[in-house]
């Protein structure tokens, strides 16, 4: 049974940083490109950034783009999210899934979803 598992959400100043982490089991990791998104409250689910089973593609939205950082560990069967410079609109839960062979794009048909963590970034 494939899991995801997102950690490393919470409470953060504008202008903070977080760390958040996407563990998998159950699965064969390096197959898969993980992607996180976010949501917030009364929006709908936004695509933030992906990257490729390979770990040679990265992609993200043009709203993070030069503050967050995606990266993989295949050993560890974990991908992260590295955001600086947060802002009050970066704000949501985040999501990671899984899409196999994937290349990271934005509208792909991921097959695993974790349950989220929650972001908060205050003015």
């Amino acid at each position: 049974q494939a899991q995801l598992v997102e950690s490393g959400g919470g409470l953060v100043q504008a202008g903070g940083s977080l760390r958040l982490s996407c563990a998998a089991s159950g699965l064969t990791f390096s197959n898969y490109a993980i992607g996180w998104f976010r949501q917030a409250p009364g929006k709908a689910r936004e695509f933030v950034a992906a990257i490729s089973w390979s770990g040679g593609r990265t992609n993200y939205a043009g709203s993070v783009k030069g503050r967050f950082t995606i990266s993989r560990d295949n050993a560890k069967n974990t991908v992260y999210l590295q955001m600086n410079s947060l802002k009050p609109e970066d704000t949501g839960v985040y999501y990671c899934g899984a899409e196999v062979l994937g290349l990271g794009n934005e509208n792909s048909p991921y097959d695993y979803w974790g349950q989220g963590t929650q972001v908060t970034v205050s003015s």
